[in-house]
């Protein structure tokens, strides 16, 4: 995965973002009933892995999900795990919330990264309980 991955060496958004990310998620799904602990950690490896530059780059989720896919023998997941884990890398950086555990523990857990750019995280952007809480904790600081 590391060979096919763009934009490695990012301060921004390489691999100790998407270490951060996996710790948060990692996180997230234990407090969130019904996330998938399994596509989150996919998702933080795979979420920035196809990324052009760190700008603005509002295609790199596609790109993200395209490689994932690419790598499902690799992945070994069943076609409902596969979709799941598509929807959530391909729209990760749209702003969306979303009522799915998975997918929201995903994208909050990339977005409690957010202070790394000079972002503090805004509440109405996170969907589950447990991402509201600590985006409200980052708010205070």
């Amino acid at each position: 995965m590391l060979d096919a991955a763009t934009n490695l060496g990012s301060r921004l958004h390489g691999l100790e973002h998407w270490a951060r990310v996996a710790a948060n998620g990692i996180e997230l799904a234990a407090a969130t009933g019904g996330a998938d602990r399994r596509l989150v950690e996919l998702f933080a490896l795979f979420h920035d892995a196809m990324r052009e530059n760190d700008g603005r780059d509002p295609e790199h989720g596609l790109r993200a999900a395209r490689l994932a896919s690419e790598l499902s023998d690799l992945v070994g997941l069943d076609q409902e795990r596969a979709m799941l884990l598509d929807v959530a890398l391909e729209l990760h950086a749209h702003g969306h919330v979303d009522d799915d555990p998975t997918i929201g523990c995903c994208w909050d857990a990339d977005r409690l990264d957010l202070p790394r750019v000079g972002t503090i995280p805004e509440v109405e952007f996170f969907s589950t309980h447990e991402g509201r809480r600590r985006a409200l904790l980052h708010a205070g600081d």
